[in-house]
């Protein structure tokens, strides 16, 4: 089963909300919504989304200022979608920080195309691979799909997490914390003994023996490594 990217949609007018809804919708993204800065904020820190497509006409604050906010406080990457046409406007907010600007009214099939870019280019940045094989699985951080030995994988959200985290950095140890923090959006949600039950049940979904692990090592009291397939035809 292929886990949805999710995109924030942030616009002051209903139907503008629903027309970009509508075409997320029909190209198989989960969306939130946000009418106005604060709950922007709210949403951001809660649903944790992918994509944030940003108007800067915001009833309570100017988007510009959000750009920075957005920025700091998530990884997803940011598309300004604004009336806004004067040159100077689109300067300012790349400089702030936005990956991309758009001027409305745009058409729906180019926002899909600037939404698809946006989200290759999130994995693909610093350098991190697009798609991980280790043994006979395969993880495409792009599709957002595990296959093992040729066949899909079905995981859930929080255990994809924990993948997708491992498969940005291979072969390197990352800390429980590290991994807690980009599972659990919440610190009182922060318990090893819960990422220990998702590491249990991923190797039972993607090791040939969970008993021992060949793909997802342990680390001590320090967290868990992806074996890059050096490691594992050494070991």
């Amino acid at each position: 089963m292929k886990l949805r990217h999710k995109v924030l949609v942030v616009d002051d007018e209903v139907h503008i909300r629903r027309l970009i809804q509508a075409a997320l919708t029909r190209g198989d993204y989960a969306v939130v919504e946000a009418g106005n800065a604060r709950d922007t904020l709210d949403q951001l820190r809660q649903e944790r989304p992918d994509v944030v497509l940003l108007d800067l006409g915001l009833p309570d604050r100017d988007g510009l200022e959000l750009v920075p906010l957005i920025k700091k406080d998530s990884d997803a990457t940011l598309i300004i979608v604004s009336a806004r046409e004067a040159t100077d406007e689109k300067v300012v907010a790349l400089d702030l920080g936005a990956d991309d600007y758009l001027t409305k009214p745009f058409d729906t099939d180019e926002l899909l195309a600037r939404v698809r870019v946006a989200l290759r280019n999130r994995v693909t940045r610093g350098g991190v691979a697009a798609a991980v094989t280790v043994g006979d699985v395969s993880i495409d951080l792009i599709e957002r799909r595990i296959t093992k030995a040729g066949e899909e994988v079905h995981l859930t959200p929080k255990e994809y997490a924990v993948v997708e985290q491992l498969a940005q950095h291979p072969g390197r140890v990352i800390t429980h914390t590290q991994i807690m923090a980009h599972v659990w959006p919440s610190e009182h949600e922060r318990h090893v003994e819960y990422l220990r039950v998702l590491v249990r049940t991923l190797r039972q979904k993607l090791e040939t023996d969970p008993q021992r692990p060949q793909i997802i090592t342990n680390e001590v009291g320090i967290g868990y490594r992806l074996r890059i397939p050096a490691e594992m035809s050494g070991s």
